[in-house]
């Protein structure tokens, strides 16, 4: 997540970090966004996925999905 947000050399900074796209302050903290994760229903099955493909990783922006929930969206996305 945060090198696709913030390290260019990535290979995919262009559709995240490229695009505008961060992670917010508070889970540049990894204990932060662990706690976050943990009262939000992470489980090693799911992945994470941005409610508004155009926002940033934050809180309010973000759930947990399976694989396949996340690949049905990823047609929708207009770069």
């Amino acid at each position: 997540m945060k090198q696709r947000c913030f390290n260019p050399k990535q290979k995919d900074y262009k559709n995240y970090g490229g695009r505008g796209i961060k992670v917010c302050d508070e889970w540049l903290d990894f204990i932060n966004f662990y706690k976050w994760a943990m009262n939000n229903g992470y489980n090693e099955e799911l992945t994470i996925e941005r409610n508004d493909y155009n926002g940033n990783y934050e809180p309010k922006n973000c759930t947990w999905v399976t694989v396949q929930q996340q690949a049905g969206t990823k047609g929708r996305i207009t770069l």
